[in-house]
């Protein structure tokens, strides 16, 4: 778990090897401001603690999850199914995974009524806006470090641009 106090967005994964992955999602969230903590969970291998930490996530504060998962990936969905707080799923092309489509077809079918927001393979750091702007609904100070970052986004494009256009090839 993060050091941080009073943590809104819950990072989880099926295990360490998904931490790389998983990693853009926290240093996204610390360049935004927003309090988090980081734990592995297992669906398949401790499912009393997934169990455990989805029923009481929102009880510690959290307002969004974020779970990262490989293979089979049935972290996401079997988090959603036991808490009403948004669950951002992340694809994680894992070593036993079959060029990630498992992973993303896994998290992405979901049936009616557990809804898991699913981003792009390996696509941590997108997970991490995404909770970000979900929790910038209610928070002003929030939104304004979104807009801030997305226009350091552009700023960052149109420099590169730049470089290419004058380039002669």
């Amino acid at each position: 778990m993060s050091e941080q106090q009073h943590a809104k967005v819950g990072i989880i994964m099926g295990s360490k090897s998904d931490l790389p992955v998983m990693e853009e999602a926290i240093q996204v969230l610390k360049e935004l401001g927003v309090t988090f903590e980081v734990s592995i969970v297992s669906a398949h291998r401790t499912p009393e603690r997934m169990f455990d930490y989805a029923q009481n996530a929102a009880n510690r504060g959290l307002k969004v999850i974020i779970a990262g998962a490989g293979g089979a990936a049935h972290l996401p969905g079997m988090v959603a199914s036991v808490t009403h707080l948004p669950v951002i799923g992340v694809p994680v092309k894992s070593s036993n995974s079959i060029d990630g489509w498992d992973s993303i077809l896994s998290i992405l079918q979901m049936p009616n009524g557990i809804p898991v927001a699913t981003v792009a393979l390996n696509a941590a750091k997108n997970a991490g806006i995404l909770a970000a702007q979900i929790l910038a609904t209610s928070d002003s100070q929030l939104a304004q470090n979104i807009l801030h970052f997305k226009q350091e986004l552009k700023k960052k494009i149109e420099e590169t641009a730049k470089e290419v256009e004058g380039k002669s090839f």
